[in-house]
């Protein structure tokens, strides 16, 4: 690790090799040390007449092919520790968890017609780009104890895609919705969105999984509940328990799918999967052939609030395209103006990050700058501030979204008004606010109304029990479950969704309904046909005719609304 006393710029380096495990910790993505670095990184210099710089090498070796190294290299490291290609045995490939039991499964078998087949192009894709991140999602799952194959959960999902963005505001490689990344550890806010970094995401990921397989039991129904939501999964269970006496381990899900409970994008979703898994380990038996990218690692560097991405790249002597690229949780092209944040730069043996670090720290503090500021007088509007510095309305929005105007369009006088520089607009996405969720508006119109509760991360059933004044047996019997597990994300429901009031007046809106068609039987007729014959005219399945809904090519039919979106 390296440290710049004075300017906060750190630096750590993230190797592929096996570090050495009494080397420094470094810091994590979102800027925080980690508590176990507090002490190395108190006991660094506060002031010095030059830089303090500090630097601990690490040496890379083989890595012993063992899990507690591998957990421990990415505790430590993080990132892109312990990265190592999956092996494949002379016989042919092999997987950590169970596909062969289901490739002659009817949904698998169509998957894996489909992908190799219909979806030819955009598979391969998919498969392509998987090439450059696939093998730190491994690390990252492997480290995590879940089956290293669930990687082609992100092919259905995204395609690998870090920036893939669904009508439903699901973002990222994991489609995770804002709510649900915040609850599992994910920093979503208007200046960093961490559903878009390929390595913070992939952690939240394992950690949601991991949960969603300690409540059931089967990493299938994990991955079915990932896509439809726990609640609806376990009131599965429950209802059908009798039915599917007798299933166990990953054919609970498979027993469960073959009733009409499950949405039809739920009981496609794991066997994608699994058919992605089939084709993806097999490429060239399905005739696919594509050339591998270079592997996602990089170094890191902690900056300053405010600093330009631009700037960074200039002292790391690497294009702004590379720089947007490694940092796409940057949404507006500087670091964030509330404090510092780590920086991924590309890993150069002839330009180390400490010669980045110095780099920035001998920039005069004016060119390191992302924006200046200015105090609103009360008779300019937003759109005569940004022709002023030669920019738009609109991106002059994306550094103040808490601007306040009057109703002919003035600023209110003594609001403070940042104003980027070319700089910092060169590395700027145009994206929608990340607090903007489509999905679920009815789920967080129950939730605002108090009919249903949302699983906070670390909330237990018998505290949201306790919250509400109800017992934990009711909440079961609300819910469907059998145990005490809930998970981040998931809806609980807190009342039955109709009374008995609500009951009585249905039942005597029918009383009535019945009442007049006995006296109009000719009208009745004449309704009843007509409705049968714009029932004939209605497509049978709405799936049929649904467009894909995420912002990149889409080689499968997984729903982009799923309910831990």
């Amino acid at each position: 690790m390296i440290v710049v006393a004075g300017l906060g710029l750190v630096s750590a380096c993230h190797n592929t090799g096996r570090p050495s495990l009494s080397a420094a910790p470094s810091a994590t993505a979102s800027g925080s040390l980690p508590a176990n670095a507090n002490a190395n990184a108190n006991a660094m210099p506060a002031t010095a007449s030059k830089p303090a710089v500090t630097v601990v090498e690490h040496r890379d070796s083989t890595p012993p092919k063992t899990d507690e190294v591998d957990r421990t290299a990415v505790d430590v490291f993080g990132d892109t520790a312990a990265i190592r290609p999956p092996v494949e045995s002379a016989a042919g490939p092999t997987w950590d968890m169970d596909v062969r039991s289901y490739e002659g499964q009817a949904r698998v078998a169509f998957y894996v017609n489909f992908f190799s087949q219909a979806a030819r192009s955009r598979f391969q894709e998919r498969l392509h780009l998987g090439t450059r991140y696939e093998p730190m999602i491994r690390a990252k799952l492997r480290a995590g104890g879940i089956p290293e194959d669930m990687s082609y959960l992100a092919l259905v999902e995204s395609g690998f895609d870090p920036n893939a963005y669904s009508s439903a505001a699901a973002v990222g490689m994991w489609q995770f919705m804002s709510s649900t990344a915040r609850d599992v550890g994910l920093r979503v806010d208007w200046w960093v969105d961490e559903r878009r970094d390929p390595a913070r995401s992939t952690d939240a990921a394992v950690r949601f999984i991991t949960d969603l397989r300690a409540q059931f039991g089967s990493l299938y129904l994990a991955a079915a509940a990932y896509n439809g939501g726990p609640g609806r999964v376990s009131r599965g269970l429950s209802r059908f328990a009798e039915e599917m006496n007798g299933a166990a381990g990953e054919d609970r899900f498979f027993a469960l799918a073959e009733h009409d409970y499950l949405r039809s994008e739920t009981k496609n979703y794991v066997p994608q999967i699994i058919a992605a898994a089939l084709v993806g380990k097999e490429p060239t038996r399905y005739g696919f052939a594509f050339d591998t990218l270079t592997q996602y690692v990089y170094d890191s560097v902690q900056v300053g609030a405010g600093v330009p991405l631009s700037v960074i790249a200039k002292a790391a002597a690497v294009d702004m395209k590379v720089m947007k690229e490694l940092n796409p949780a940057v949404l507006r092209g500087m670091t964030p103006p509330d404090g510092a944040m780590w920086v991924r730069v590309p890993q150069n043996p002839a330009l180390t990050p400490e010669s980045i670090a110095s780099a920035l720290s001998e920039m005069p503090q004016a060119d390191r700058a992302g924006y200046h500021t200015l105090k609103s007088a009360g008779t300019e509007s937003a759109s005569s501030i940004a022709a002023k510095a030669g920019i738009s309305a609109l991106q002059l929005g994306w550094y103040n979204p808490n601007l306040k105007s009057t109703r002919k369009g003035k600023l209110l006088a003594g609001q403070s008004v940042r104003v980027p520089t070319v700089l910092t607009l060169a590395g700027a996405l145009n994206v929608p606010d990340p607090a903007i969720e489509h999905y679920g508006s009815r789920t967080l119109a129950a939730a605002k109304s108090g009919s249903v509760h949302i699983v906070k991360r670390g909330e237990t059933l018998a505290r949201i029990a306790a919250r509400y004044h109800v017992s934990e047996a009711r909440l079961k019997t609300l819910n469907g479950l059998r145990g005490e597990k809930v998970v981040a994300g998931q809806a609980i429901r807190l009342r039955a969704p109709t009374t008995v009031a609500s009951r009585a007046a249905s039942a005597k809106s029918r009383t009535k309904s019945s009442v007049a068609a006995k006296k109009a039987p000719v009208k009745r007729t004449t309704v009843a046909k007509k409705s049968s014959s714009a029932r004939k005219k209605s497509p049978p399945n709405k799936l049929a005719t649904r467009k894909p809904s995420t912002a990149t090519k889409s080689a499968s039919t997984a729903s982009d609304s799923t309910a831990h979106k």
